[in-house]
């Protein structure tokens, strides 16, 4: 037996045999009546439906509740007679039972009744919903989740569509159009025919909590009981009541939010007991489907289905499917096979479901895109935004959903569309054909209207997690992302930023005719709107230390400092008059500080801060300004864009050089002596510079301007942290999670990652956030049903493009009315008509496929889609039945079953011998 297939108990825990509690696991589990309690025909001392009695019940309390028998109600009256034992007494113990969930209870003509039910849905979610029940016995979430994993192999392919103990229900918006809907398949019907309701935990959740194993969807407010089960829960301390109105708010939330919704299948068709909002990573009931594609058992009726003409990949569907049955790939014609339909064909309807075709890592195995690939834009855009869905969104005109669209994966895109470096573009499949579309410029004619304070929209918050306190250092890109996505979620948030003003590098790094400084402030004030709360002139390892954070009640620490320091050549000379650090440079430029540079200036370095640099020193009338590089032309890490940008101001470019020494006069710089430099990097790519020790240049120069790469200064922030850093001194940590070596610390940006880009450090911002969410709430694990967001783009080469719209790229026009101030950003925007131009260009290479057989048919892609692509079809015509006439129906079924494996096994040894 496998580990699969049995109980997992916690180190050190030891059950005790009580046999009369065994025999009431064996009466609820209908076991034959008789059999020896642990030996054949019963169940097991490691059992989970034992052990979920065993920690709470005693032997005496098990004998009153043999009395009741399987869905039998029965008075305290009764059970005394027969046991010969005072009313009172079973009374109390019965009303015990029902407390601890052994039994339930409820009032017929006026009495109280108590009767049993099923393991699940039944009495192990009644276990595990007493939040009592979970700090004394912890072992019944073990128990619970034990269940399903070790009976559910012996059920796939057992149940016939609409017959399993549990059923998904549509999201009802999802089918609000469908003539052939039955009223069974509403999830208003069920509401609306109770009137009494309460809410409780999760019980699935609970026990992923308790085990550790928690998937970042939090337990509380989520199961939703009607009727006698609500009148038993209220009454047995384990929910609270609630309106119906309250019950539609719930609902509403949890399809926000990416949950689906099933309902207990065991009273018959069309009845149902309580609504579970449910998540498929983690689910229990959910897992039938996920781990071992048993997905007829809880299968709505339904399938969704892709309008493909529609569908624009931004991938919202697939990232919010509970069960990875839809995935990202290729709507372009192609010279090669591409992957046109995932429908799984391998199923349990027809084959034989041994362990071996079981998804035990279906929590960490989520897959977005078809092997041959989707939209390069999305694929290497590091955030991996929805471009070709924002694209699409403003063809259209809606502008404020494209950006809520962009937000979803970018708080930043007016500071974006002006400063990003594209990746998008250089990847885009138009620029097979002519030019990439300009998505960059349409992204920031979309950000545009934040700049405008009385356009601006405040996203709605999705929870309220107030009470917990997270800090972050650092008001950089990753620092604002990282803001940005825990104040959705409602957290209390304090940003600590050393300097007086707010934006780290994008504000005192990147000159103004790059970046406008209002613009970083609109977009700070939407997160300012949001409820974070900024300091400034507040260097923590100085000012205020972490421990002194912590004990103001800090649960988590995002830091996210940046590389805000330069660094040195390390060649003779370096420390005359007239050397400036870049970095320092245009620090000084942004802070007001602007210096007037005469002369000849001489830039060191070929990236883009280098360029900036040069750039700015023009505008501070320096007569010549010079680059020298390492790097030939063809590999210069700058934008090939900044670069013209560059000359075209003026700067000259001299590639392949590196400094040997730095001439001085009097101690002030004279000249740079370069030395040839004849390769950057070995073979196996890493930075190694060879030179011509004897292909010299002498440089006249008044001042020179270092710009080679950046630090990190850390002063005092992490001293007594568990921290190690790495010869760069950036932080070591998790490559998925960002968590450093001490738990509560996380880290993101340029201070783990080394110099990057403002979109990189707005990704590992977002990802910060969902680590420090999960870390911060008990029992969540940071990667257990964590999209690991893979993708992989289309083969370009392979595109054949028949027909697209012949636009040339539209360029924004120069401000002709710009300021006289040399840094003042004179670049302009795309019109609304150029831009209706540009996104016809776009050719729509991205879109969703459906594995048919395993879509549940939950609805939720539906509400997530903007562009009415997908829905729900009626695919199937199945009810549910009651519990006791479930065995005649799955007998059948199981025996139709056989039947097909049979002559599927012998078709396929005859195609075999025919071979």
């Amino acid at each position: 037996m496998s580990n699969l297939t049995k109980m997992q108990f916690p180190e050190g825990y030891q059950c005790q045999y009580k046999e009369t509690v065994m025999r009431l696991a064996n009466m609820i589990g209908r076991k034959k009546e008789g059999v020896q309690p642990g030996g054949e025909g019963s169940y097991q001392w490691d059992d989970p439906e034992y052990v979920c009695l065993e920690a709470g019940i005693t032997d005496e309390m098990a004998e009153v509740g043999l009395c009741l028998g399987s869905f039998q109600k029965k008075t305290a009256a009764q059970v005394a007679e027969m046991m010969g034992k005072p009313e009172e007494y079973c009374r109390e113990v019965l009303m015990d039972l029902a407390v601890y969930g052994a039994c339930k209870v409820g009032t017929l003509n006026g009495e109280d009744v108590f009767w049993t039910e099923t393991w699940i849905p039944g009495h192990m979610e009644m276990i595990v919903n007493n939040p009592n029940n979970i700090k004394k016995y912890p072992i019944v979430a073990y128990a619970m989740e034990a269940y399903g994993r070790v009976r559910g192999g012996g059920s796939v392919g057992s149940f016939p569509v609409g017959v399993g103990l549990m059923r998904v229900i549509p999201i009802e918006s999802a089918i609000d159009g469908d003539s052939r809907k039955a009223d069974y398949e509403e999830i208003s019907k069920y509401v609306e025919e109770n009137t009494v309701f309460c809410v409780s935990d999760c019980s699935c959740r609970t026990d992923r909590e308790v085990m550790g194993e928690g998937c970042g969807h939090l337990k509380e407010d989520m199961c939703i009981q009607m009727g006698t089960a609500a009148e038993y829960y209220i009454r047995t301390g384990r929910a609270r009541q609630i309106t119906k109105e309250e019950v539609y708010e719930i609902l509403k939330r949890a399809e926000e939010n990416g949950l689906m919704h099933e309902i207990p299948n065991i009273d018959g068709s069309g009845k149902t007991h309580a609504i579970c909002n449910c998540c498929g990573c983690g689910c229990l009931s959910m897992r039938t489907a996920t781990m071992f594609k048993n997905v007829d058992m809880i299968r709505s009726n339904y399938v969704a289905k892709v309008d493909a003409k529609k569908c624009t990949a931004c991938g919202q569907c697939v990232e919010n499917c509970p069960v990875n049955a839809l995935r990202l790939g290729q709507k372009l014609c192609s010279s090669e096979p591409v992957v046109e339909d995932i429908t799984t064909t391998v199923t349990p309807r027809d084959e034989e479901w041994p362990e071996e075709k079981w998804t035990p890592e279906y929590r960490t195995s989520r897959e977005n895109v078809v092997d041959s690939g989707t939209s390069p834009c999305k694929t290497n855009c590091p955030a991996h935004i929805g471009i070709q869905g924002y694209i699409k969104l403003a063809s259209q005109g809606k502008y404020q959903e494209a950006l809520d669209l962009i937000r979803k994966e970018n708080p930043l895109p007016a500071v974006c569309g002006r400063i990003c470096n594209r990746r998008c573009e250089q990847a885009c499949t138009r620029g097979q054909i002519d030019q990439a579309v300009a998505i960059d410029d349409i992204k920031k004619f979309i950000a545009q209207q934040e700049l405008d304070p009385q356009k601006r929209v405040i996203p709605k918050k999705r929870h309220d997690y107030h009470d917990k306190k997270i800090a972050i250092v650092g008001s950089g890109p990753a620092g604002l992302s990282c803001a940005y996505f825990l104040a959705l979620d409602g957290y209390t948030i304090t940003v600590f930023e050393k300097e007086e003003c707010l934006g780290g590098m994008l504000t005192l790094g990147i000159p103004s005719f790059r970046l406008e400084k209002d613009v970083v402030d609109a977009e700070i004030e939407i997160i300012r709107g949001m409820g974070v709360e900024f300091r400034t002139g507040v260097e923590v390892g100085k000012d205020i230390t972490l421990d002194q954070l912590r004990a103001e009640g800090y649960d988590a620490f995002y830091v996210a400092i940046g590389a805000q320091g330069g660094r040195k050549l390390g060649v003779e000379g370096e420390e005359a008059e007239g050397i400036y650090s870049g970095i320092e440079f245009l620090r000084g430029i942004n802070a007001g500080n602007r210096p007037s540079l005469r002369g000849k200036t001489i830039v060191i370095g070929g990236g883009n801060v280098a360029i900036d640099v040069a750039r700015s020193a023009v505008r501070c009338d320096s007569g010549e300004v010079s680059m020298y590089c390492l790097e030939s032309r063809d590999i210069m890490p700058a934008s090939e864009e900044e670069i013209l940008e560059a000359q075209e101001e003026g700067v000259r470019l001299n590639n392949g050089w590196g400094p040997k020494r730095i001439l001085t006069e009097n101690g002030r710089v004279k000249a740079v002596e370069f030395k040839k430099c004849l390769s950057v990097f070995d073979e196996q790519h890493r930075f190694s510079p060879k030179y011509d020790e004897d292909d010299c240049v002498v440089v006249e120069a008044d001042q020179v301007i270092v710009t080679i790469g950046q630090s990190i200064q850390w002063g005092g922030l992490l001293e007594g942290a568990d921290v190690e850093f790495n010869r760069n001194m950036t932080v070591i940590a998790d490559a998925f999670t960002y968590q450093s070596g001490q738990a509560d610390i996380f880290v993101g940006g340029d201070c783990y990652s080394g110099p990057k880009f403002a979109i990189d450090a707005i990704a590992a911002g977002k990802q910060g956030a969902i680590s420090i969410h999960r870390f911060v709430h008990p029992g969540q694990s940071l990667v257990l049903g964590r999209d690991r967001r893979i993708y992989r783009e289309l083969n370009k080469d392979a595109v054949l493009v028949d027909d697209y719209d012949h636009t040339p790229r539209q360029k924004p026009d120069t401000i002709k009315e710009a300021s006289s101030d040399r840094f003042h950003d004179n670049r302009g925007i795309l019109d609304e008509q150029q831009i209706q131009k540009e996104t016809a260009r776009c050719l729509g290479c991205g879109v969703t496929k459906v594995d048919e057989y395993m879509c549940v048919g939950c609805g939720q892609c539906t509400t997530k889609c903007k562009f009415d692509a997908i829905h729900l079809e009626r695919k199937y015509d199945a009810e549910g039945v009651e519990f006791t006439q479930m065995p005649p129906v799955v007998f059948r079924h199981v025996m139709k079953r056989k039947e097909k494996i049979a002559r599927k096994k012998e078709e396929q040894l005859a195609q075999k011998e025919e071979r």
